[in-house]
């Protein structure tokens, strides 16, 4: 018989969480300057898919350079595949500078693709990116793999491709999958993957809108433009501050559930999501 599970930790406090996370290719150092200068919560220097082969080298460079003096807001480094020589390269060269926040990981299936990422980097925070039916499946399991990992989140384009889905309402359950997957895991919800269309901002609200819906917390982007607009999906209206701050103002004064004056029943789940709130709500600025 399976010993029963311990509830996952408390989240950290959504104020400390990234809501805009900007990607820009770790070849280009001017357009990786100007995405540290956007506004962003968080970078993330892209060594994968934004940079071609014969360039891959340069990158690891060019980042290695740049991430050499402490930066003034998190970097994040997206390597290539875990088993690549580029991944173990990168690895090497950048995983004792000051300037680096996180090595995110992407093509990861399962948890001992982690495990080797993890004892190459030690103590490094490490953000698996699941982008397969497979890694879909093992969510969980990756999630746990080791204390190194902080968060997961769907690389949703190459999913796309491996479950011949059409429709963008075809990836909600592996969404959905993976934002259970990281709560039960104690990891905070993850953040939703990019938006392709740099120009359709009221298509990127209306998709972070639902994203919001289904559990996830803040976005990456591919353009400075769509960061404001990250920003005001995630962050809570008026009418549900004001919510919030009455459930926190009655939850004090009564040591159990309890109902409020217009007939809602509260209890420690409802006190504890408007706490999360007001934690979002009081955000600043990045982390």
């Amino acid at each position: 018989m399976t010993p029963p599970q311990s509830p996952p930790p408390p989240l950290a406090p959504a104020s400390l969480t990234p809501l805009t996370y900007l990607y820009a290719p770790g070849d280009r150092p001017q357009v990786v300057a100007k995405a540290l200068a956007s506004g962003a919560d968080a970078v993330i220097i892209d060594l994968e898919d934004a940079v071609s082969a014969d360039r891959k080298d340069y990158a690891l460079t060019a980042t290695a350079e740049l991430l050499a003096t402490p930066q003034s807001l998190p970097v994040h480094v997206r390597v290539n595949s875990p088993r690549s020589r580029q991944t173990h390269e990168a690895i090497e060269a950048l995983t004792e500078l000051p300037g680096l926040t996180a090595l995110r990981v992407p093509k990861v299936a399962h948890a001992t693709d982690i495990r080797r990422i993890a004892r190459l980097a030690p103590g490094v925070p490490l953000y698996p990116l699941l982008e397969t039916a497979l890694a879909i499946e093992h969510a969980y399991t990756i999630a746990t793999a080791d204390p190194s990992v902080h968060g997961i989140s769907l690389g949703e384009a190459d999913l796309r491709a491996d479950l011949g889905i059409r429709d963008g309402a075809g990836l909600d359950w592996p969404r959905t999958r993976i934002v259970v997957a990281a709560r039960a895991a104690g990891l905070p919800p993850p953040p939703q993957s990019v938006f392709p269309d740099i120009r359709d901002l009221d298509a990127l609200y209306a998709s972070c809108a639902h994203g919001r819906a289904l559990g996830f917390l803040g976005r990456a982007a591919i353009h400075p433009r769509q960061l404001p607009v990250i920003e005001r999906a995630f962050r809570p209206t008026r009418g549900e501050i004001d919510a919030a701050e009455e459930i926190v103002k009655a939850a004090a004064t009564d040591g159990g559930a309890l109902a409020l004056p217009d007939g809602r029943f509260v209890d420690a789940a409802i006190v504890a999501a408007a706490q999360r709130t007001l934690s979002i709500a009081r955000r600043e600025g990045p982390p």
